[in-house]
């Protein structure tokens, strides 16, 4: 009974492993969290944390942002064809007046759906809002959130 557990349990993971947290045929999610050191930063897929991303999709496919840092952020693009971005719904009120737009995630838990309808590079920062708690206390620049999607 160990064994077969191991067994399935070894595949699973290099099963995992061999996916890999860029890549999706159908779609992706890209999380974006707070943190000491550089303010905020992002993950493809439970990947990594960093301030820049690539990440390779199908024609056709989505990315969701979900953003769970203390601050709103609103996603801007910066190159490529024109894309759909479409707030998803949230059960918290945006309480963010700086930022308007589709591509405005203003609160911890609030999610936009970014859909690539052509082939091609595409380009996107995030601008951050303030912080909606007092005294988060981080060290060093804030990151500039980049982002660069591969279509094909």
């Amino acid at each position: 009974m160990r064994r077969t557990l191991f067994t399935v349990l070894a595949i699973a993971v290099v099963g995992a492993i061999a996916v890999g947290p860029a890549a999706g045929a159908k779609g992706t999610t890209v999380l974006i969290r707070h943190q000491v050191v550089g303010c905020h930063a992002w993950s493809a897929n439970g990947g990594p944390f960093k301030a820049a991303l690539t990440l390779q999709l199908a024609q056709g496919a989505s990315a969701t942002i979900v953003n769970n840092d203390v601050m709103a952020h609103k996603l801007v693009q910066t190159g490529g064809a024109k894309v759909a971005i479409v707030k998803l719904p949230s059960t918290m009120m945006d309480m963010s007046h700086e930022f308007s737009g589709p591509g405005v995630m203003a609160h911890m838990g609030a999610s936009i759906r970014v859909t690539f309808a052509k082939a091609g590079v595409y380009t996107f920062m995030t601008r951050a809002g303030e912080d909606y708690m007092k005294g988060m206390a981080t060290k060093g620049e804030d990151n500039v959130l980049k982002l660069k999607v591969v279509v094909s």
